[in-house]
């Protein structure tokens, strides 16, 4: 073999070798773009971090076990609402349709937007915890000084009753924190919770 045939055979190989290299960082960067959405269903199916469940109907079964549901809101400093619950706590069997509201005040002169993220605690109740209309589905953008009332539907899921590990679960609370929409607060706020299994809203809020 001529040092001509032995350079393009060195040529060939590099090419290989850069080929399979691209292809290694294409699927990296690929991985990270979908690990988030997959991290995220995987929270909704388990319950992991107190993350809670979705629902587009009320189960058939109501027991008569009941939970009492407190409810938690928190607003980042940098967005200028005013958010708090309607009701501090409510009753429910388990299976029963729980109603309650939040109210959110836009305290500045221009129109905003907030997104809610949330969690229930203790954290295992996550995957029993069951929202069916939540304003956390989507932003909520409000005009100058505007005031709204922000409706939650929700129940707790009667298979609870059939866990042995929550059997020492009577109270569930329910917490939202609002963050400014597309803000750097969100942004960290969102990888600290799916991050930590541990994670206390009331501590994202700063």
């Amino acid at each position: 073999m001529d040092n001509e045939d032995i350079h393009a055979e060195q040529s060939r190989k590099n090419a290989r070798i850069g080929l399979s290299i691209l292809a290694v960082v294409i699927g990296m960067v690929a991985l990270s773009f979908a690990f988030v959405p997959l991290y995220n269903m995987f929270c909704r199916v388990t319950g992991f971090a107190g993350t809670t469940q979705v629902s587009e109907s009320l189960p058939d079964t109501i027991l008569d076990r009941q939970v009492t549901i407190k409810f938690n809101a928190e607003t980042n400093k940098n967005l200028p609402w005013d958010f708090k619950p309607e009701q501090r706590e409510i009753t429910v069997k388990l299976g029963q349709r729980g109603l309650t509201a939040f109210s959110a005040h836009n305290k500045s002169n221009k129109v905003t937007g907030g997104t809610a993220i949330y969690n229930v605690t203790p954290l295992k109740a996550g995957q029993y915890f069951h929202k069916i209309q939540c304003f956390c589905f989507d932003e909520q953008f409000l005009k100058p000084q505007e005031y709204v009332d922000m409706p939650v539907m929700f129940y707790v899921d009667p298979a609870m009753d059939d866990d042995p590990l929550m059997e020492d679960v009577d109270t569930i609370t329910l917490s939202y924190t609002f963050f400014t929409a597309t803000s750097k607060e969100l942004d960290s706020a969102m990888e600290a919770f799916y991050n930590d299994e541990t994670v206390d809203l009331n501590s994202k809020t700063n």
